[in-house]
């Protein structure tokens, strides 16, 4: 359970500890759930200094060393209709060269990467936030640490 945005970018901070180049995190959830905070977290804990924005008209937002320490490439597909413009963005070549953070995979269809940590955030009554992870064999033993 995470009640706070603070709380959502200290998460964000303890994933970035256990990232590596290619991998990739999936982040789900409704307008609002908490996907670009958490996406916020992971990038400000790469040592981002200014404020990430939410790639949604970019679509994708690459950041490269040194503006970080290691490259990360943040998609946002919420504008997709259909799983096959996917292929048009040519999410492979970046996941050779980056840590790869998507919101909205569904929009993928079938497309996800197996070794992806899924993270999905929905809201409750109260307005906190409920994290469901689906945790990949890749994501094992650093899972635990977060």
């Amino acid at each position: 359970m995470v009640d706070s945005e603070a709380e959502m970018l200290a998460l964000g901070a303890r994933i970035a500890a256990q990232v590596r180049m290619g991998d990739v995190i999936a982040l789900a959830g409704g307008l609002g759930a908490g996907k670009t905070t958490l996406a916020r977290g992971i990038l400000a804990a790469l040592g981002l200094d200014s404020e990430a924005p939410s790639p949604s008209f970019a679509l994708v937002q690459p950041y490269d060393v040194p503006e970080v320490r290691l490259p990360v490439t943040h998609v946002d597909l919420y504008r997709l209709d259909d799983p096959a413009e996917v292929d048009e963005l040519a999410l492979d070549d970046y996941l050779l060269e980056s840590l790869l953070i998507v919101e909205w995979p569904d929009r993928m269809g079938d497309r996800l990467w197996r070794h992806a940590l899924q993270l999905a955030i929905e809201v409750d009554e109260a307005g906190g936030r409920r994290l469901t992870a689906q945790v990949p064999d890749d994501w094992r033993d650093r899972w635990s640490q977060i």
